[in-house]
């Protein structure tokens, strides 16, 4: 039975597949010749070409705009903390680049939409608040959400370090060596900080600072309390990996049971702009003889407030704080 297939258009198909696949086979062969530790984490990396830990520390740091001055405003602390946790590297100059381009890019826009130097002013401005603020909290939430997720193998590694007779900022220092960013840099500078002089609570407590994730506080109390008072700590970190684990998976399953509500949220958001800009291909008029009355707007805006409490309602519905 004949297909339809030009065997010349096959041949010439079955010639890219293999070239590509020798292409991923040759980049597979050379990337596994690298060394592995050097590519764990932002830390090792930079050991590699810095072998002074100190000067490894301090570039660390003033990637994280940790530097000097790092008091700051008092009333800019939560925006400073924000941008620490998020884990950004961008310099100040750039990121003030990447801001005006959004607000150039929303300016003109605006313009282009309607027509007023004000309001596109306006819109310019408000994006350029918003949408870095919005940028930040979303890699922080990401980078929180990463770290937690090999926090319970890096205690696993500080059990088996104390069990195995070595003391606290050595198995630290350990996490720092074996695991991948963000867990691995910032376990890393916590090491650095304490071999050169810090002591291990300070430490510990910079390092909940610098990441801002809720089951950190739980590590650097046990670990305080057993430093002032003794007690077994790999015991108690045993039992706290565990808990921890037990807390992601039940939050795992919370996420697959409420699936069906986000998606339902997801399909009710998109459907009204969906029928709107089929309508406006049908039918242009259907809309466009309405926009120029004085109640259209307000008809817009709460058609679009009702959807914004809507989403408000859902989100309630399918999150769960465990």
């Amino acid at each position: 039975m004949d297909l339809g297939f030009d065997s010349l258009t096959v041949f010439y198909g079955l010639v890219a597949v293999a070239a590509i696949l020798g292409v991923e086979a040759v980049y597979l062969l050379f990337s596994n010749t690298q060394d592995y530790r050097t590519g764990v984490n932002r830390r090792l990396e930079l050991s590699r070409k810095e072998p002074d830990r100190e000067r490894v520390l301090v570039k660390l740091r003033r990637e994280r705009g940790l530097g000097a001055g790092e008091g700051g405003v008092a009333a800019l602390a939560w925006f400073r903390r924000l941008v620490v946790q998020s884990g950004i590297r961008v310099s100040a100059p750039r990121a003030a680049a990447q801001i005006l381009l959004v607000g150039i890019g929303l300016f003109g826009a605006s313009v282009y939409g309607s027509g007023s130097l004000a309001l596109a002013a306006a819109v310019a401005g408000a994006g350029m608040a918003v949408v870095p603020l919005f940028a930040l909290v979303t890699l922080r939430k990401r980078r929180q959400a990463a770290f937690a997720a090999k926090f319970p193998d890096a205690i696993d590694i500080i059990v088996r370090s104390l069990r195995a007779g070595h003391p606290v900022p050595v198995a630290v220092s350990m996490v720092g060596r074996e695991l991948p960013d963000p867990v691995g840099s910032e376990f890393g500078m916590a090491a650095d900080e304490i071999t050169y002089g810090a002591d291990i609570e300070t430490a510990l407590r910079a390092l909940q600072d610098r990441v801002g994730q809720e089951d950190l506080t739980l590590f650097v109390t046990s670990v305080a309390i057993q430093s002032t008072t003794g007690g077994n700590l790999s015991q108690t970190l045993d039992n706290l990996s565990k808990v921890i684990r037990e807390r992601f998976k039940m939050r795992r399953k919370i996420r697959g049971l409420s699936a069906e509500g986000r998606a339902s949220a997801m399909i009710l958001n998109l459907t009204p702009f969906a029928v709107f800009v089929m309508i406006n291909l049908v039918s242009p008029s259907f809309y466009g003889d309405v926009w120029d009355y004085p109640s259209a707007p307000y008809v817009l805006g709460g058609a679009l407030s009702w959807m914004f409490v809507g989403n408000l309602v859902m989100r309630r519905m399918v999150n769960f704080k465990i």
